[in-house]
């Protein structure tokens, strides 16, 4: 069922093209300002276009793109072995060089009839030696397609065998190398004007694009090429083509490499009006695709794009200081019922914590049931938002929900957190196929025995169960009626569950967590989705962020609120030492102090693989947060170390803003710059808030350095935010931060730890405000006081705790500083004000000025 695992975009002057499994992000070069939503496909099918095959040398290989064709795979047997693949004590017919691999996806096609490569010289090597094409197949261990082409072709021996004989075979976990998926995506983008996984491309043996693709069916159909006919065309045009392939191939190259290259002449916005219109515009832009009625900014597949909301908080915020209440409210008001929305739905696994990838549907109801670590993250964060601007603990209790998910289903023994959780299972432990969703669904019979049939009442019509199945609210929802007689479970707003059943609120909470306890134990013994145990290095700086946040954050609760399962009601301390045990993994397991490089992930021992932008930059944000949570002073130090070690291999000192990879690498055909916040944010995006976030830190030409970094940096996408901010969220609200300079600047001296210390800690975070900036300096610390006297000598200098050593909170805005404040009630009160009262300096932090 295509629908189900996939979303399309339309791209300029291309009808639609598939995109599966993930809402990749795109470079300034293809498909700008795409949005989820098909320009063509209709009727209770689902639809995509055929992937077109382009070379000049080729020409076109398939249908063109405005046919389409409908696809039944809800059921396909997927390849044994799950997450270990290679690793299980099974005799295999065949064993290939990816059993000796650490990820996951390398090692599901470890006993594939193909001869795979890994990515490497030795596959080059042969492939120039014996001057075959490079067959180039890059994926994930929770992608649906992936796994169904797999079935279909990797684990077919005659297709295998003209593989092999053809071609030199490479397999490429995109998670694990981003760095090749990224350039070899954007080819497959600017060819079809759309790309998704798994990703089949065709290449020289000197790494030069051939053709590309996503995924074949084995045979022909419907007009449509299969896999053993691509591969025979390939074959014969590189036979009889090939100088005029390796001709073309370069210049494609160089065409890619100059329309992803870009730069700014000059760093200064000093003239420019785009640092302060930006989130507006944004905020217009997505206002237009808002669904009033079910929540969300555009229509489906409905992804939840944490990037969306937290652009339209940050616009309530700029629209309430500004005293412009009608449109704060309205700001503030989309942003919350899409959260509603999306917590109500099926996306969200109500029994045990956690959302689904994406719905299908406009209902948020029917889901991709993969599990990604970096939308946990991310959702977590404006969850705390809401909850931070409304200080409704129906948004706090969502927080906890994912990050109680997080750590019972997710964490690594040793701290990390690992990346996904398939959508496909097994039905039995015996079964050899797999289906999607199988783990999460269920039958009103089900229920009903795991519950008690007179018990089971009340839960059937809160989560909208139904005997006949409740996947009816769309079209779109079950187009294939694969669904008939299961339930996903969502919550209808249309019930009064209260009312029908004479309860009160609390009751029926109560009733309701402790079903869910019952049918998650229930679930349990189904066989579970395959656990993707990589731990990232950029994906857990998110989750360290959200984490720490949420460790102080939740410290706001009202008193007296009750937590039901999946909810484990923890002291949100808790939190911060899960945040603590990632960051110590991340530094012990993947980074090198002596080169102060980082490594990309972690399985079984460190990846091949190289640190890239985002694992430094989400790292870096995380760490902030982590030491403005509350978290030691050496997480701060650690960052500017990372920020260092980031500046010296991506950075571009001329042209402005960051590559996403290092150079040195002869495999990896062009650097490039992204900037497209999509279902994870750009590491230009996040550079540049952690940026701007740094120069608050430190003092001096350290600290002009950070920002002008930062404004060069901006000053290179200011023409995309023009063009298409709606694209880049999180950069629109880089440029807002960079054009409000009355950003407070809170600093706590006193203890760590201490009661009186945390006390304050917790009323800095207690208002929505993503201006601020809170230190928390232990003066009477010899290892901390140097440091701060190395860095910032002016906070240090202020520092200072009251006279009978009581910690004390000082506010800072606008070059003035407020008197200090032992007080917490206070200090909240204070932070919720416009800033106003008695000066005790001229102050700002990195300068002093008299």
């Amino acid at each position: 069922m295509l629908a189900r695992h996939s979303n399309v975009v339309v791209s300029r002057g291309i009808s639609c093209c598939i995109r599966r499994a993930h809402y990749p992000k795109r470079s300034s070069f293809a498909l700008l300002g795409g949005r989820p939503g098909c320009g063509g496909g209709g009727g209770s099918g689902s639809c995509a276009s055929s992937p077109t095959l382009f070379n000049p040398g080729i020409g076109a290989a398939a249908v063109s793109s405005s046919e389409r064709v409908c696809f039944r795979a809800s059921s396909v047997r997927m390849a044994g072995g799950g997450a270990d693949g290679g690793e299980g004590s099974a005799s295999h017919k065949y064993t290939n060089r990816l059993a000796q691999e650490h990820s996951p996806y390398l090692l599901q096609h470890a006993h594939n009839p193909v001869d795979w490569y890994p990515w490497g010289e030795e596959a080059f090597e042969r492939a120039r030696a014996e001057d075959k094409p490079i067959f180039l197949s890059v994926g994930y261990s929770t992608c649906h397609w992936c796994h169904v082409m797999e079935v279909e072709s990797f684990e077919n021996e005659e297709i295998a065998k003209l593989q092999n004989d053809w071609f030199v075979n490479i397999k490429v976990d995109r998670e694990e190398r981003p760095d090749v998926d990224k350039v070899y995506m954007t080819y497959v983008q600017a060819s079809q004007g759309g790309g998704g996984w798994p990703m089949s491309v065709f290449l020289t043996p000197e790494l030069k694009p051939i053709v590309g693709g996503t995924y074949f069916p084995p045979d022909d159909k419907y007009g449509r090429p299969g896999f053993k006919t691509v591969l025979k065309r390939v074959k014969e045009v590189w036979e009889s083509k090939k100088e005029l392939l390796r001709e073309t191939g370069k210049q494609v190259v160089q065409q890619l490499a100059e329309a992803t290259a870009a730069i700014a002449p000059t760093q200064d916005l000093n003239e420019s009006s785009t640092p302060a219109q930006a989130v507006s515009l944004c905020a217009i832009q997505l206002s237009k695709g808002f669904d009033a009625k079910l929540g969300g900014f555009g229509g489906a597949p409905k992804f939840p794009r944490p990037v969306e909301v937290a652009l339209m908080m940050r616009n309530y915020k700029r629209l309430e200081q500004q005293g412009k209440d009608s449109a704060a409210t309205r700001a503030l008001e989309m942003a919350l019922f899409s959260l509603q929305c999306m917590a109500n739905g099926g996306m969200h696994d109500h029994v045990g914590g956690g959302f689904h990838r994406y719905s299908v549907d406009e209902y948020w109801h029917v889901p991709h049931f993969e599990k990604m670590l970096y939308d946990q993250a991310q959702l977590v964060n404006v969850y705390l938002d809401a909850f931070a601007a409304v200080k409704d603990h129906t948004y706090s209790y969502v927080a906890r929900d994912v990050l109680d998910y997080l750590i019972r289903d997710m964490t690594h023994p040793e701290g990390g957190i690992y990346s996904a959780e398939d959508a496909d299972s097994a039905e039995t432990a015996s079964s050899t196929k797999k289906k999607e969703g199988l783990f999460y669904i269920w039958t009103l019979q089900e229920i009903e025995e795991v519950l008690g049939k007179e018990k089971a009442q009340m839960f059937i019509a809160y989560y909208y169960v139904k005997a006949e199945g409740n996947c009816d609210l769309s079209r779109m929802s079950d187009p294939h009626g694969e669904f008939g007689g299961k339930n996903v479970l969502i919550k209808r707003p249309t019930v009064d569950v209260a009312a029908k059943f004479g309860k009160k609120p609390e009751e029926i909470s109560q009733y309701l967590g402790q079903c869910r306890a019952q049918l998650h134990a229930y679930r349990a013994l189904r066989p579970r989705p395959h656990l993707d145990d990589k731990v990232i290095v950029a994906w857990n700086g998110l989750a360290i962020s959200a984490f720490a946040r949420a460790s102080r954050i939740l410290l706001t609760e009202p008193p007296g609120v009750r937590y039901e399962f999946p909810v484990t009601g923890c002291h949100p301390k808790e939190y911060l030492a899960a945040a603590e045990r990632a960051a110590l993994f991340v530094k012990s397991k993947l980074y090198n102090e002596k080169t102060k490089r980082l490594t990309r992930s972690y399985r079984n021992g460190p990846s091949k693989a190289p640190g890239f932008l985002d694992d430094y930059a989400f790292l870096i944000a995380g760490l902030l947060d982590l030491f403005e949570s509350g978290g030691d002073y050496k997480w701060l130090q650690w960052a500017l170390e990372l920020q260092s070690s980031q500046d010296d291999q991506f950075l571009d000192k001329d042209g402005g803003a960051y590559y996403s990879t290092a150079e040195g690498d002869a495999s990896i055909l062009f650097r490039m710059k992204e900037d497209y916040d999509g279902a994870e944010p750009s590491g230009n995006s996040i550079s540049a808030l952690n940026l701007l976030r740094l120069s608050l830190f430190v003092t001096g030409d350290h600290s002009n350095s950070f920002q002008n970094s930062a404004e060069h940096l901006l000053a290179v996408y200011e023409q995309r935010v023009k063009e298409v901010a709606m694209a880049v969220p999180l950069l629109c609200c880089a440029f807002d931060s960079f054009n409000f300079a009355a950003k407070r600047q809170i600093i706590i001296a006193g203890a760590r730890n201490a009661p009186d210390t945390e006390a304050l800690m917790t009323a800095c975070h207690a208002p929505f405000d993503p201006d601020k900036t809170v230190f928390l300096i232990d003066e009477s610390n010899p290892e901390e006081r140097a440091f701060w006297q190395l860095v910032n000598p002016p906070a240090l200098a202020m520092a200072r705790r009251s006279p009978d050593g009581k910690p004390l909170a000082y506010v800072c805005q606008n070059f003035t500083c407020q008197a200090p404040l032992a007080d917490p009630v206070a200090l909240e009160q204070l932070l919720r004000q416009t800033f106003t009262g008695p000066k005790i300096s001229s102050f700002k932090l990195g300068s002093v000025s008299k």
